[in-house]
Order: C-alpha cells, then sequence, then structure tokens
C-alpha cells in the first residue's frame, strides 16, 4: 500500500507509511463498512434525539434566527473535503461515498406512518409522518451491502470507477460500499497490521455462522476440553432469615480454534 493521507482535526493534511495501518488509508471493506455504519449512526441518533425534542437546534437552515455568525459543524465529511492534492484521492473519496452511502441508507429504508381522524373511523381527515427503521435493520442493510461490496480504482478520474475494467459501465449505486485494497489475512495473527489473528479464539462447533468453528477456525481445526463450573443453585429462603442453597457442579466442553 502506498503512502496515504490521514486528516487531522484541523482539516490539514499528514502522509503516513504504509506501515501505519488507520481507518482511512487501509480503504478495505472492512473499513468502508465501518464508515458508512458510523455515519448512518451519527444521522439515525441525531434524527432520534430531534423528534424526541432533546435537541434544541434542529432545523436544516443554517441561518441563525438571532443574528451572528453560524458556527462551523464538524461532520464525518469535513476532514476529508478540506484534503488536498492527488495523494490519496480515490481513498478520499471512496469514505466520502462509503459516509454518504450510510447515511442513504437510513433514509431509504424510512416508512410512511399514517393515522385517520374522523367521526367513526371515517379517516376524513389522515396525517402521516415518516418513520425510521431500527437501528438493527439498518446495520442489516448495510451488512448487505458490505457482503456486495465493489472494489475501485485508487485513482480518481472525474468520477469513482470500478477496479475491473470490464465492469467499469456498470453505474455505481449511492447505496453501494465501495473499497479499494483487498482485505488482509484476518485468519492468521499480523502485529504490524494490528490483527491478532483467530488462533486460540472461542468457537461454537454447532453453529453454521461466523461463530462457528468452521468458519471462524478458517479450517485449521479446533480443540476441545472440559471446563469445570461450580455455583449455587436451588437456593431457598429459610424462616427465619437466611438463604440455604445447594453447590451445583457442570462440565462443559470448550471449543478453541487451533
Amino acid at each position: 500500500m502506498s503512502p496515504c493521507l490521514w486528516p487531522t482535526q484541523e482539516g490539514s493534511r499528514r502522509e503516513l507509511g504504509s506501515n501505519i495501518p488507520t481507518p482511512c488509508c487501509v480503504g478495505t471493506k472492512e473499513t468502508a463498512f465501518i464508515s458508512a455504519v458510523t455515519a448512518a449512526g451519527l444521522v439515525h441518533s441525531v434524527t432520534r434525539s430531534c423528534s424526541a425534542g432533546n435537541m434544541t437546534e434542529c432545523s436544516c437552515d443554517v441561518t441563525p434566527r438571532h443574528g451572528g455568525r453560524a458556527p462551523d459543524a464538524k461532520f464525518l465529511d469535513a476532514p476529508f473535503k478540506n484534503i488536498t492534492g492527488k495523494s490519496g484521492s480515490g481513498l478520499v473519496a471512496m469514505n466520502l461515498h462509503n459516509n454518504e452511502a450510510g447515511r442513504q441508507a437510513v433514509a431509504k429504508l424510512m416508512s410512511v406512518d399514517c393515522r385517520c381522524h374522523g367521526v367513526s373511523g371515517s379517516c376524513a381527515v389522515k396525517t402521516c409522518w415518516k418513520t425510521m427503521s431500527s437501528f438493527e435493520k439498518v446495520g442489516r442493510f448495510l451488512k448487505d451491502k458490505y457482503e456486495n461490496s465493489i472494489q475501485i480504482s485508487d485513482r480518481l478520474k472525474k468520477k469513482l470507477r470500478r477496479k475491473e475494467k470490464s465492469q467499469r459501465k456498470i453505474p455505481i449505486g449511492k447505496e453501494d460500499l465501495l473499497y479499494v485494497n483487498k482485505s488482509p489475512n484476518y485468519c492468521v495473527e499480523d502485529q504490524k497490521l494490528g490483527i491478532p489473528g483467530t488462533q486460540g479464539r472461542e468457537c461454537n462447533r454447532t453453529s453454521q455462522g461466523p461463530d462457528g468453528c468452521n468458519l471462524l477456525c478458517c479450517g485449521r481445526g479446533y480443540n476441545t476440553h472440559v471446563v469445570r463450573h461450580v455455583e449455587r443453585c436451588e437456593c431457598k429462603f429459610v424462616w427465619c432469615c437466611y438463604v440455604r442453597c445447594r453447590r451445583c457442579e457442570t462440565m462443559t466442553d470448550v471449543h478453541t480454534c487451533k
């Protein structure tokens, strides 16, 4: 990976070498998801607080009501928009796009709820409003986008374009997640990249999901050992006045990745 740009709070630019992994510089599918879900979480939280009346300034109008100068708002996009130069432009465009994809996810999943008003439920007047979906649903939507994320060229030419030349005519949607660099091998420890690997991780032998031993152990297999648990059980209140319990022991199989 070539040196990339990392925005500071002041919006200035400093170059980092490839040996220092940072969220903005890595540019993988995983960091694309992190950018999108962070932006979605910010929008979801602010909208919910405004709807509940917990925030005093919720207008989209940047003009102060009582005169004066509007304060500068520092959102997720601001540091990237202040970066100048061609180096890392693909990564910057990727981060801006993924931030917007997260916001688009919240907007796309909003639903319209209506309530009827009238005599005997005649619905002579109908009041409708938009309602946000749960953040869990937004997260699942972005997880699906992560699974189908698109690799783009790290060199920006007027607009974002796919890495594969044969697919460049296929348009990139606002809700698509984009990445520049392929993901490293998360199965094996890499201290340089800050990857702990999965060796020694506890896994579920019967699960077919991400916590299952087949997937989590990356095909290396797993070890099984028995763990003894001792706890108080069958507790009863005795008049008066104490609690009497039995001492129960259980043996559990624990599986850890090789």
